[in-house]
């Protein structure tokens, strides 16, 4: 015997649960003994710095979030990133728990206690991130939304000036030089998420699959694997479309208040971006498309609504064609009278 205490030195760490949000997220903290609770706003940065002085505190973090619907991505990623020990519990494995301790009310506050009580009880599995090449693509992908929006406002700003004798020649002669260096960069950026997509065979079938819907070409198809794919293949279509942001919201209040229904937006913004120009296409090129658009307007939907309803259906679609690829059919997507 060397006299070394062979008994496990047990690691100072700070542990962290969070009861996940659409818009704020709740958590229960425990450092050295101490317990904190409270709410912080589900934004990246305010996220980064709250992470980093939970990390600051014993140089180690454990954290633990629900995969309640999708937001915990994000959470889960950031905190990975961070260099903090992350593990997921199926909402599920939570409930059961709850019930193990009693838990009878539920709040979000008492959720994130529950689930600390979860983080240090139960046997620690460390969570791993999807693989590189889908975080490469989401990369890729949200790069070409922002590119694209931004030639979008150029090209706009370009028409406003085209508009009045007033305006410059030589201005509007940059702003066409500017519109058509973007376009060369949005193409380079492409091709690059293509190469990256052409690497990999899963992504592969996955965009082969997704360009045969009618309203999406490669730039859309890169948009949209970029933000699925990282997605749990379990969630079901009707928590993806939430995830997007355009499930229905109604707002009532009393007897004389009812306000036109309208897409929550609380979700990603990505992916309604993604989403936008296929049902644009789709409603004036695929007929079954065109068809559902023009009963939705007959029946007192604006145009916009029509579109938005569209976007849901192909969200929907492109997401079975993601779990399992197969060629699209718009027969079996809108419900629809026959067509001559």
């Amino acid at each position: 015997m060397t006299g070394v205490d062979h008994m496990t030195t047990a690691i100072e760490r700070t542990e962290l649960a969070l009861d996940i949000g659409a818009k704020t997220h709740a958590y229960c903290c425990e450092t050295r003994g101490e317990v904190e609770q409270g709410t912080l706003a589900n934004e990246p940065e305010a996220l980064r710095r709250f992470l980093q002085a939970r990390l600051a505190r014993t140089g180690a973090l454990r954290v633990l979030v629900e995969a309640t619907g999708v937001y915990y991505l994000d959470v889960a990623l950031l905190a990975h990133e961070l260099g903090a020990e992350v593990t997921v519990i199926n909402p599920k494995a939570a409930h059961h728990f709850a019930k193990a301790l009693g838990q009878r009310s539920k709040t979000d506050r008492l959720d994130a206690a529950m689930l600390l009580q979860c983080l240090k009880r139960m046997p620690f599995k460390a969570w791993e991130p999807p693989r590189k090449a889908l975080l490469e693509l989401r990369c890729y992908g949200r790069y070409l939304v922002q590119l694209t929006e931004q030639n979008a406002a150029s090209k706009n700003r370009l028409h406003a000036l085209s508009a009045t004798a007033a305006s410059p020649a030589k201005l509007r002669a940059d702003m066409k030089r500017a519109i058509t260096a973007m376009d060369k960069r949005i193409d380079r950026i492409r091709a690059e998420a293509v190469t990256l997509i052409k690497a990999d065979p899963a992504l592969l079938k996955a965009f082969k699959a997704l360009v045969t819907v009618i309203g999406v070409a490669d730039t859309s198809a890169v948009s949209l694997l970029s933000e699925l794919m990282v997605l749990p293949f379990t969630l079901r279509a009707r928590a993806c479309v939430s995830h997007a942001g355009l499930d229905p919201r109604l707002f009532e209040s009393g007897t004389s208040v009812h306000k036109a229904t309208r897409i929550s937006k609380h979700g990603n913004k990505y992916l309604r971006q993604a989403l936008f120009h296929p049902a644009l296409s789709a409603s004036i090129h695929d007929p079954y498309a065109k068809a559902f658009k023009d009963r939705l307007v007959a029946r007192g939907k604006r145009k916009m609504q029509a579109i938005v309803a569209i976007m849901r259906k192909l969200l929907t679609a492109i997401w079975a064609i993601i779990r399992h690829p197969n060629p699209y059919d718009a027969k079996l997507l809108y419900t629809t009278p026959k067509i001559a």
